[in-house]
């Protein structure tokens, strides 16, 4: 596991908030308001408007990394004029040194909103984008931060799958090594009042999807799944998958445009909540058809952080805000805190020692009939072709008994687990651990899970 990514990768869950939309409220009268919600809410991301000409309060930086909540910090840096190096270092080797690990440099360079008129009419745009992104990504990384790529809108001016995969391949060309390394991507799941499996397994599910088509007959990334297509790209351009961090999460449509309006907040809730159950990896009914359970998110999706936590009086986004200036609070925080405080429970009750396994009279384990099981991600779609691809080998040669169930797991001796954390959390390793399995894990890209499994 590379070291920059290491932290990102650590964090105890996925769930995460967008703070306020401005750079007005980091004293330490909020930092003392916001650290008990946050916890409340189970947080362990927040994304932090970065301002250019001043840095955050270093108190309220540490105090988000003391509390296990990772700030990522956006600079929402124009394109339409020159990019602020000089006064961009410093803020870089400051955050660094104060705990800082991720940050999200410009945003939507598809949109033609981002751009001044003669740059979007020229040819060659992501280039010029490159030319922009490239020197501050290498500065953010030599002082010890991650460059996010920055997210996209999904379609697009320029279609956003055909932009990812331009600039990766230019990335690649250009010999970005660095870059490329530390990859992590953001994503706009933005849901274009669609249901949570749209465009669920990315092309390879939908290969008739074409960029601009507006057709109705499949699916395609303008959807919650956006993430699948990305990942798609990152495998093809790169041969591995990418780290991917969702914005703006849980919102149907455009949160900062002029003709954004909230979901009713009964539907509001429920798909919140359904999302943020799937980002703890339950077994969720899709909404739009209770009889039918949506596909696991992949375990390269590390965050999501929902829109909005808090705004202020006569922000234009007030109406999308959780709590509200005058202490109340939409339904959707309740339910929230509800949940987690339910998911906790199943933690600790993991967490409780079991009674010791008795063997049978032949010396075998009577709770444990299977010797060995492989443990294997499973989508609604089905199960992804290159796991059954990197097992071959380890499946001849140690025959175990291949599954996708934990249940099952749980009646083996020995448990090789094919997965990360996103995938199967530690929870549930510990759980079949308390039940007398032996386990391993296994994680990684296609090519690190084959060396792995290739020396057992």
């Amino acid at each position: 596991m590379d070291t920059m990514l290491s932290p990102l990768l650590s964090q105890k869950n996925r769930l995460g908030f967008h703070y306020y939309p401005d750079t007005l409220h980091y004293r330490d009268t909020d930092l003392t308001f916001w650290l008990p919600e946050l916890a409340a809410l189970g947080a362990s991301w927040l994304v932090v408007k970065a301002p250019v000409d001043r840095a955050i309060p270093e108190s309220f930086i540490r105090g988000l990394i003391q509390a296990d909540i990772a700030p990522i910090l956006q600079f929402d840096l124009p394109l339409s004029k020159p990019t602020p190096s000089i006064e961009l270092e410093p803020l870089f080797l400051a955050y660094a040194r104060w705990g800082v690990r991720a940050i999200l440099l410009f945003d939507r360079p598809n949109s033609h909103r981002a751009w001044p008129l003669h740059f979007w009419a020229q040819e060659d745009l992501n280039n010029r984008f490159l030319e922009r992104f490239i020197p501050l990504a290498n500065m953010a990384l030599h002082a010890g931060l991650i460059p996010i790529f920055p997210a996209l809108e999904p379609g697009g001016g320029y279609w956003d799958t055909a932009f990812l995969r331009s600039a990766l391949e230019s990335l690649a060309q250009r010999n970005e090594s660095a870059i490329l390394k530390n990859l992590v991507l953001a994503a706009r799941p933005w849901l274009h009042n669609h249901g949570l499996n749209w465009g669920s397994g990315g092309p390879e599910r939908w290969p008739d999807a074409r960029p601009y088509s507006l057709s109705q007959d499949g699916e395609d990334q303008r959807g919650f799944r956006i993430f699948d297509w990305y990942l798609a790209i990152t495998r093809a351009v790169l041969g591995k998958s990418c780290p991917v961090i969702l914005l703006e999460t849980g919102v149907s449509t455009d949160p900062i445009s002029k003709q954004f309006s909230p979901q009713p907040i009964e539907d509001q809730t429920q798909t919140v909540m359904t999302i943020a159950r799937l980002l703890n990896n339950e077994n969720v009914s899709d909404p739009a058809d209770s009889g039918r359970s949506l596909a696991p998110l992949p375990a390269e999706v590390i965050s999501a952080n929902f829109w909005l936590l808090a705004a202020d009086t006569y922000s234009p986004y007030q109406s999308a805000a959780w709590y509200k200036v005058d202490g109340s609070r939409l339904p959707v925080v309740e339910k929230w805190v509800e949940w987690i405080k339910e998911v906790q429970v199943q933690v600790d009750k993991s967490s409780q020692p079991r009674t010791p396994t008795v063997s049978g009279g032949n010396g075998s384990d009577v709770m444990h009939p299977i010797q060995h099981y492989l443990l294997l991600p499973s989508y609604e779609w089905g199960v992804a072709d290159w796991h059954l691809e990197v097992i071959r080998p380890f499946v001849k040669k140690h025959r175990p008994t291949i599954g996708f169930s934990l249940r099952e797991a749980s009646l083996a001796e020995r448990v090789t687990v094919v997965g990360s954390q996103q995938t199967f959390p530690e929870e549930d390793l510990q759980q079949l651990r308390n039940m007398g399995c032996e386990v391993e894990r296994i994680s990684g890209d296609g090519m690190s899970i084959a060396t792995q499994l290739a020396e057992r």
